[in-house]
């Protein structure tokens, strides 16, 4: 078959720097994107002196711009057939900025765009280059999206937003099936090491989190990216239309 690709949105930073570190240390060559391309290099060069080998490539892309999620798209599929689709792009967004209906409505938007139609406008621009049989479509959800936000408004629309990718990716999962596409959900909880809690992360809100955990600790991108590599590998052929929950027993399968 040779050289397995992977593709890895929100590769630059936290979560999705791990995945495709993972990723590649398992041989893929790896497509990373993301909005800043300086971050973008930077995580390029870490992951490539980690695996000792020139496998990523990285593709700077707002993908909540359809035409810029078009351009990255045209040059994903220049490089291949893509075996590995990872959905990681998202972000926790700033309350809204006042009590005003507009500036609620303003910030449910951001967040749906950022968190659920960005992984909607990516997959739909690389279905056509998935391979077929054996392709592995990756949503990164939230344990949020299985018990619900908390705190400011905008803790509610990234729940909302994230719980949309269920429903979306289970359509998917009966629409690339008979293709020999396997579609799973990954929802991890609280997760350390990632830049999406900013002035959020206290000593208190840090130990609340893992207070909810019942392993007394909190996870790690790595600990994602474990999940993701099973997920991805050959190996997971018969996985698909699953909620995967990781988060230390925070929230119970369903």
């Amino acid at each position: 078959m040779g050289e397995r690709l992977a593709v890895v949105s929100g590769g630059g930073t936290g979560i999705g720097k791990a995945i495709a570190r993972g990723l590649a240390d398992d041989g893929h060559r790896v497509v990373i994107i993301g909005r800043r391309a300086e971050v973008l290099e930077r995580a390029r060069e870490e992951i490539d002196g980690a695996v000792g080998a020139a496998r990523t490539v990285a593709v700077p892309a707002d993908l909540t711009d359809p035409g810029q999620v078009a351009r990255a798209a045209e040059a994903i599929g220049a490089l291949g057939t893509v075996d590995v689709l990872v959905n990681n792009a998202g972000a926790i967004i700033t309350p809204p900025a006042d009590g005003s209906l507009e500036a609620l409505a303003e910030a449910w938007r951001r967040d749906l765009d950022v968190n659920l139609l960005s992984a909607v406008l990516l997959t739909t621009a690389l279905t056509d280059h998935l391979r077929r049989p054996g392709g592995r479509l990756i949503v990164i959800s939230s344990a949020a999206a299985q018990r619900g936000g908390a705190g400011s408004h905008s803790a509610g629309s990234y729940a909302a937003a994230k719980a949309g990718l269920h429903g979306w990716a289970f359509g998917l999962t009966r629409a690339l099936g008979p293709d020999g596409i396997t579609v799973n959900v990954l929802a991890p909880g609280y997760v350390t090491d990632t830049p999406i809690f900013g002035d959020r992360m206290t000593q208190e809100f840090h130990a609340g989190k893992i207070a909810d955990t019942l392993v007394g600790r909190a996870g790690t991108p790595d600990d994602v990216a474990a999940a993701v590599r099973y997920i991805a590998s050959p190996a997971a052929g018969y996985l698909t239309g699953q909620v995967i929950g990781l988060n230390g027993g925070a929230v119970l399968g369903r």
